[in-house]
């Protein structure tokens, strides 16, 4: 396996875990301790809390999105910000991929003057030695694009994090689009509970309904029937107002602490991001600078001979 390769995902992975470990919340769990603490079992750990098992349906997932009649503007707009997030991202990656693929043969082809240098500075008497230590700065120039690379893949691993935290956004706006749904769900069944329930109690059916059909096909039910359906359509209700309430108290509370973490993440990003963005552009002077050096020793070179 690529030693380099493990050992950025190494530094993705210590990266990852000092951020939960800043988490206020999340450094307390107690899957995440058992991970740091023990080399064996936080898998079982994890499997336990059943969390990788609440996954909704991809089929309820497209259900509450489209479905949802009253959608919270402010998860919309956060849903349309982590798309364009993650597309922004994505083009300046692509970007740098193919500045970088552009500038390593670039640097490469410099090899090629250190080699040219070197066969000219053996048939050249007056003009060998500075041909030679020329061609060597092109060589070394020419090396040094490794190193530089190396570097500049720590910065995109950094922009690359942040798409999947776009991801982890659009995972908070679905959440909250499957809470909505089924809150509107149990809102309308409840109506529908408390329509049928009056209809029973003053015998009349308001609109087209599978039990007004019924009703004129094979009679009206018996007061007996009547009450034992209207017992049960208000035991439902009951439960029904008791079950809305719990959810919108969850929805609320959902709401609350992922505005809370929204809001923690949009600091952490911007803070982030800067950091990158500036560090890339430091090194691009850095590396800039060293083309300059590089090019002036060898003037110096030629200016000996």
């Amino acid at each position: 396996m690529d030693p380099d390769f493990v050992e950025r995902r190494r530094i993705g992975l210590e990266n990852f875990l000092l951020r939960v470990a800043s988490h206020p919340v999340l450094c307390h769990d107690k899957v995440f301790s058992s991970f740091l603490s023990q080399e064996n079992g936080w898998k079982e750990a994890l499997n336990e809390t059943g969390l990788q098992l609440k996954t909704d349906s991809r089929l309820k997932s497209l259900n509450a999105t489209f479905r949802v009649k009253n959608p919270d503007k402010r998860f919309t707009e956060l849903k349309h910000y982590s798309d364009e997030l993650q597309s922004v991202i994505s083009h300046l990656l692509r970007v740098r991929a193919r500045v970088a693929d552009r500038l390593y043969g670039v640097y490469k082809v410099h090899g090629n003057y250190g080699r040219v240098f070197s066969e000219w500075s053996a048939i050249e008497k007056e003009m060998g030695d500075g041909l030679q230590s020329a061609g060597h700065h092109m060589d070394v120039y020419a090396a040094s694009i490794d190193d530089i690379l190396e570097e500049e893949e720590h910065y995109a691993d950094q922009l690359k994090e942040y798409l999947f935290y776009s991801e982890a956004l659009r995972s908070v706006c679905r959440k909250h689009e499957l809470m909505q749904y089924d809150l509107e769900m149990s809102a309308l069944d409840l109506v529908s509970k408390k329509q049928q329930c009056e209809e029973l109690a003053t015998g009349t059916v308001r609109t087209f309904s599978l039990k007004g059909m019924t009703s004129k096909l094979f009679g009206q039910e018996t007061p007996e029937q009547r009450e034992a359906k209207m017992k049960m359509l208000e035991e439902q209700i009951e439960e029904g107002e008791e079950q809305l309430k719990v959810q919108n108290e969850e929805s609320r509370d959902f709401v609350q602490n992922a505005w809370l973490e929204i809001e923690r993440f949009k600091d952490q990003k911007n803070r982030d991001l800067k950091e990158a963005l500036i560090n890339y552009a430091v090194m691009q002077i850095s590396m800039c600078k060293k083309g300059i050096q590089v090019w002036t020793n060898a003037k110096e070179c030629f200016s000996k001979m």
